[in-house]
């Protein structure tokens, strides 16, 4: 006979608390007035002001128990990335190295198909063209020779013999990193061990044509330095007995599959095998550190009224104050005015009317189009969501403008201006977000975040005098706190 207890708690916060909220006084001094993409109706004095005038603490978040994490310490310096590029689009796609890489910080190569002019502006990477491969068999008539090429791009980087390299990180041209996230997630590792890092493509038609078992380049991938010797000493002889294949991820993942190495899957590499808007899935990101971004060119630029590259830079510039959270969602509600609200940190907030559950709000909207543009929803290889058709249910869009870290304090403050569209009528006899201008994200920093379980952020509304501006408080959960609607004393 077995006997199963079930144990139940009810560890609800309170929501009579009198100090839930953050001490912001004269936080304004310490946001800088910026000129949003299209805010027209409040000042950044305005903003400020706002947030000057909130006189209330939040609690503490409860001091974890005590752990122990064993990682390794990898560091940026250990590092080499090897990033696929093409002559014919160097002019358009090296704005987007620039915007990531770190002159005597990052090491790597750039390999070309054939020699590009390079300005010795000191904001790139070496530029080498790589070994020719005409012997090598290529009879995949869709495909491209070029493929043969990029395969072989960890294995020419290997050859330069770079002192201290413990991993190589594979990328295109068109790929974006985040070089804290990418140390972060491969210290996670020994790289003393053969290990292949990546992740698969959205597309579930691609990874069918392909092999989930792969790691698709374009997101990005990683090889540690004992696997990459192994691959340079049989890729040739690997890649002529795969001649028909389509491109060169797959002919990496042919060899590791000859090695017996299998893929190790890491979220935050993204290929984004999508076009269109990429909002649906970056404001509801995988509680996973963002690691990279691809495909850029074949996307709207990820803030509105932006070049594409520049928005990248813009998105950046977040990752400097606090790299770790860049993207995590956290999901929380107006109980007064009965709002749902996501947090996409240094990016996005969206309020909606009404309470949507958090199974719901974590789920990404399809504002993006299959890299199979015939496919239907069912072809994604993740779960999504319809983008919301009534009225009064669509979302209001808050961009992130500008970032700063306030020492004293030790947290992050942004701003958040509404993107302001046209918007059919709504019904529904109650508040608006169409009525706020601004929302103001107060979050403190921790660095350590990823050595810790995976959880997702929690976030809550404080006060504020202003009805055009929402003050929210992003951080780890307390101990008992879920996201839930708490409606106030008296409401109904």
């Amino acid at each position: 006979m077995v006997l199963l207890c079930v144990l139940s708690s009810n560890l609800l916060l309170s929501k009579d608390r009198k100090d839930d909220c953050l001490d912001v006084t004269n936080l304004s001094a310490k946001i800088e007035a910026a000129v949003p993409f299209n805010y027209t109706s409040t000042s950044s004095s305005q903003v400020e002001e706002v947030v000057d005038h909130q006189q209330k603490q939040v609690d503490r978040v409860e001091p974890a128990p005590a752990w122990r994490y064993h990682g390794y310490d990898t560091e940026l310096k250990h590092i080499a990335f090897g990033i696929a590029a093409s002559s014919n689009l160097w002019d358009i796609r090296k704005e987007y190295i620039k915007a990531w890489w770190r002159p005597n910080e990052t090491r790597g190569v750039v390999w070309v198909d054939k020699r590009v002019r390079a300005r010795s502006d000191g904001g790139l990477p070496e530029i080498r063209v790589s070994q020719d491969t005409s012997k090598f068999k290529y009879i995949n008539k869709q495909g491209s020779r070029s493929a043969l090429r990029i395969s072989r791009v960890v294995s020419e980087t290997l050859k330069l013999g770079m002192k201290g390299i413990r991993w190589f990180v594979m990328g295109d041209d068109d790929t974006v990193f985040v070089v804290e996230n990418v140390v972060r997630v491969l210290s996670k590792y020994d790289h003393t061990q053969f290990y292949y890092v990546g992740s698969a493509s959205e597309s579930h038609i691609q990874n069918i044509f392909f092999s989930y078992a792969m790691a698709f380049g374009g997101g990005g991938f990683a090889i540690s330095y004992p696997l990459a010797k192994e691959l340079a000493m049989m890729q040739d002889r690997c890649i002529q007995r795969y001649p028909a294949l389509y491109g060169s991820d797959d002919r990496i993942q042919a060899c590791m599959a000859e090695l017996g190495v299998p893929l190790t899957r890491e979220l935050g590499f993204h290929q984004y095998d999508v076009y269109g808007d990429l909002l649906g899935l970056l404001g509801a990101h995988p509680v996973t550190p963002l690691v990279s971004l691809h495909h850029l060119d074949v996307v709207e630029p990820i803030f509105p009224r932006m070049k594409r590259a520049k928005a990248l830079e813009h998105l950046l510039e977040a990752a400097k104050e606090d790299s770790a959270s860049l993207m995590q969602q956290s999901i929380c509600y107006d109980s007064t005015r009965y709002w749902s609200i996501s947090v996409s940190w240094g990016y996005v907030v969206q309020i909606l009317r009404g309470v949507m559950s958090p199974r719901e709000l974590e789920m990404p909207t399809r504002t993006f189009l299959n890299w199979y543009k015939r496919a239907d929803y069912t072809a994604y290889a993740f779960n999504t969501r319809p983008v919301e058709r009534h009225p009064c249910q669509k979302p209001f869009v808050f961009y992130m403008n500008k970032v700063k870290y306030d020492r004293a304090r030790k947290q992050t403050m942004g701003v958040y201006y509404r993107h302001k569209t046209r918007s059919r009528y709504c019904r529904w006899r109650m508040a608006s977000p169409e009525k706020l201008d601004s929302v103001v994200v107060l979050k403190k920093r921790d660095d350590l975040r990823w050595q810790k379980s995976p959880r997702r952020d929690c976030c809550r509304v404080l006060p504020s005098d202003k009805n055009n501006t929402m003050i929210i408080s992003v951080g780890n959960c307390r101990g008992g706190e879920i996201t839930e609607l708490q409606p106030k004393k008296g409401s109904s």
